[in-house]
């Protein structure tokens, strides 16, 4: 690695916690979050300038939402747009990867807007490092999170006829620069989850945190420290906290 290339390296993650935020508002800002990284890069590239570009992290609970990746299928939302009002619920067609998801309160939603060149480039050493960040998360409750071969996310006895996910995970990058993130059920209505094929894996069932633990509600802001901190350590990045 070259004097310069280790340079330009930049671990520091900006963290915002955004707390209730519409579905759609917090896209377009991810997508001036993400295009101001592109647009810089591009910038150093063009100019053979070598300025450090930005990484965040962004905490936040959306209000219940439906969301469908670019290869995803329609028919595995079961709702009308009549049905979808009288839930309370909204939909959108998205750019990340994956199928069918569900978002609502009660779930900690993580969407890491890092460039990574900046730790590694490698999409499918990041996803791996995404899921271990939820693994580790959960060990901390005494909770055996895991992979499944094929499928993206963190998973609950894979292999048995009780297999569910408890977080999911969809992507997008572009020039090395990620976008979209992950789900984890903390204290989830799974009733919401019953009107769509979730991630378009038929005949798996989906849990949350609390249901794991038996109790009426996780403390979530604990949850996110613990998902900071493994986060932190595993991609060797510091942290600063800023305002929404």
């Amino acid at each position: 690695m070259s004097a310069l290339t280790y340079k330009k390296m930049n671990k520091k993650i900006q963290l915002q916690d955004l707390g209730i935020k519409d579905y759609k508002d917090t896209w377009d800002y991810q997508e001036n979050l993400f295009k101001g990284i592109v647009d810089l890069k591009i910038q150093n590239r063009k100019e053979e300038t070598n300025l450090s570009t930005p990484n965040f992290l962004l905490f936040v609970e959306h209000p219940h939402v439906y969301t469908l990746g670019k290869s995803g299928d329609i028919s595995n939302l079961l709702l009308s747009e009549k049905q979808l009002e009288a839930k309370g619920a909204t939909f959108y067609k998205i750019n990340r990867g994956g199928d069918i998801t569900y978002h609502g309160p009660g779930q900690i939603v993580a969407y890491p807007i890092l460039d990574l060149e900046n730790f590694f480039t490698d999409i499918h050493k990041y996803l791996r490092f995404l899921e271990e960040v939820i693994i580790l998360t959960l060990a901390e409750y005494n909770i055996k999170g895991t992979r499944s071969e094929g499928e993206t996310g963190v998973w609950l006895d894979v292999g048995t006829p009780f297999a569910r996910k408890i977080c999911a995970m969809g992507v997008r990058a572009s020039r090395w620069v990620t976008m979209h993130g992950l789900a984890l059920n903390v204290n989830a209505d799974l009733g919401y989850f019953d009107n769509i094929i979730p991630c378009g894996i038929k005949g798996k069932a989906v849990s949350s945190l609390h249901v794991e633990l038996g109790v009426d509600k996780v403390n979530e802001e604990e949850v996110k420290n613990k998902i900071q901190k493994h986060f932190s350590k595993l991609f060797e990045a510091d942290f600063q906290t800023v305002s929404s």
